[in-house]
This record gives C-alpha cells, structure tokens and sequence, in this order.
C-alpha cells in the first residue's frame, strides 16, 4: 500500500464518520462504491481509509470521543460540517485542492477510471474477468455459460462483451499458445492485466475480485 498517511487531514474524519453513518449503518466493504469514490476524491486507498474508520469506531481517543459527541447525533451538524470542509478544501476542484501536492495517480485509481478504449468499461471489471477466466476452461467460455452470464449482470454488460475479453485473455495466455491476430482495441488494456495477475498467486487475485465486486453491488 502506498503512503497514504502524508495525504491524510484529521478533518477527513467527518467524511468518514458521515459514510459510516450511511444506512446501513457501519464498516462499509472496502471497495464498495462510496469507499471507493471517496478514495478518488481524496487519492487516499479504499483499504486505508476502511482501517481510519474501523479506527473511527474504536473510540480509543478523547478525539474520537469528541467527534462522536458533537456530531454522532447530529446529522444536520456533521452534514454542514462535511459541506464547509469541501468548500474549504477546494474539493470540488482538484487542481486548487491539490495545488504544490504531488499527487501521481496510483494503480488502484487507474483501475476504476474508464479505459480511454472502451470507456463503457474500468480496468476492475478487466480484473474480474480474468478472475473468472482461471476458473474456467476455453471451451466453456461461451455466453451459455451461468458464470459468464453472472458476471455480465454483476458488472452490467452484455454476455459478449464478457466473452470478448475471455477470447483476449486466451490470446495473452502462453499456456494456450494462440498466435492469432487480435483486432479488438481491449487487447493492450486485457495484456497490462494480464501482465499484472496473470502469472500471480490465483488466490490472491481472486480475494482481491471477491473484494471488489462489491463496487457493482452498492
């Protein structure tokens, strides 16, 4: 994980503690849409910001114990709060917020930015794809297949599409041997994930898919 800590403000506790609050209340899965959006907002990882709130939740410090008792009842309070700390913070425009920061987009932001080939899909929904294609054989990755079809309504595409990037991956496979020609504008983007994971640990792929399918799901 990179050094999220040198990007971290106290006052991002509000952020955190008004999402925490968000029915259901509670910890919200790591990648779950907000966690996720609010990581892009503030170029923070979703699994940091996950330990912040599990910390938020602790009470362990006069601090914590402080937040909660001034806005933990109050939503209208931390709702004003959380407005004047965007409005502060510049955070509706990011050049003015992170003016003399060096803020180097992190592979994990790339991951749920849309692909400049395809901007109907992100690079998370590349790695889902190949999560499932290690759990597949070639002849059963067709659009009949329950798992294609499952996952193409967990991300919101059609069946083809999910096919398309199986047919990709089976050219990037070397165990496959496929030498054909590929014309499809995914191919660079299937290649740089498949660089990624393709040779990796298949169990930590898949934690890391069974984590972030809860993107699709919030």
């Amino acid at each position: 994980m990179a050094n999220n800590s040198r990007l971290w403000s106290d006052e991002y506790w509000l952020l955190l503690m008004q999402l925490y609050l968000k029915k259901p209340e509670g910890l919200k899965p790591i990648y779950s849409r907000p966690m996720v959006e609010l990581g892009l907002e503030l170029h923070i990882e979703p699994a940091f910001l996950y330990e912040q709130m599990f910390k938020l939740r602790q009470l362990e410090t006069p601090r914590m114990e402080k937040l909660w008792e001034r806005y933990g009842n109050n939503p209208k309070r931390l709702a004003k709060g959380v407005k004047l700390l965007r409005a502060m913070k510049g955070m509706g425009n990011a050049e003015q917020f992170y003016e003399g920061v060096e803020t180097q987009e992190q592979l994990w932001e790339q991951d749920f930015k849309p692909l400049e080939e395809e901007p109907s899909l992100k690079p998370v929904m590349l790695l889902l794809t190949l999560d499932l294609y290690f759990r597949l054989t070639p002849n059963t990755m067709v659009a009949e297949t329950p798992e294609i079809q499952e996952l193409a309504r967990l991300m919101r595409v059609k069946e083809a599409k999910v096919v398309e990037i199986m047919d990709i991956y089976q050219v990037c496979d070397p165990y496959l041997n496929r030498s054909e020609i590929v014309l499809s504008p995914l191919l660079r983007a299937c290649q740089r994930m498949w660089n990624r994971f393709g040779n990796a640990n298949p169990e930590k792929l898949a934690a890391l898919a069974a984590q972030m399918k809860e993107y699709f799901r919030s």
